[in-house]
């Protein structure tokens, strides 16, 4: 069993649809980045690679490679798991944090966890997904961002 952890934010912006999850979220704004710049499948992605002793995000998806300009962090967490499994690891269950104060994300939970869970190849029961405040306080507090974190155990 191997644990890992991942921590990922992205500043809010105007003029960009925001995804978390892989969930188009209804918001005003939307999260800056190179990809959709779903924050929380970020730090899932690298919770996954440093589990596995392989880096991190960057290092696997460089936003300098035009190829990943604008696209699906599904794709990346799909990407993330060959990757992963590539050296006998499988996810056994991954436990993921979404901290910002807007929009309210409890109607999306469950569609999130879904979508993990059929990327992982996971009961979703495995995945839990959670959105927490910081009752007004730092970036997040203030509506600029968006961060996130991730626990998984791989097997």
């Amino acid at each position: 069993m191997r644990i890992g952890h991942g921590y990922d934010v992205h500043k809010l912006t105007e003029g960009r649809e925001l995804y978390l999850c892989g969930v188009k979220i209804d918001y005003e704004k939307g999260l800056l980045g190179h990809s959709d710049a779903d924050v929380a499948l970020h730090a899932l992605c690298d919770a996954m690679l440093g589990a596995a002793a392989l880096g991190d995000i960057g290092k696997h998806f460089p936003d300098s490679d035009d190829k990943y300009r604008g696209i699906s962090s599904m794709i990346l967490l799909e990407e993330t798991k060959k990757l992963i499994a590539d050296h006998g690891l499988a996810v056994e269950n991954a436990d993921i944090t979404i901290v910002c104060q807007k929009p309210k994300l409890a109607p999306y939970i469950a569609e999130m966890r879904n979508n993990i869970s059929k990327v992982l190849g996971v009961d979703v029961s495995d995945v839990n997904v959670k959105a927490t405040t910081t009752e007004g306080l730092g970036f997040e507090g203030e509506g600029l961002g968006i961060s996130s974190t991730a626990i998984v155990l791989l097997k």
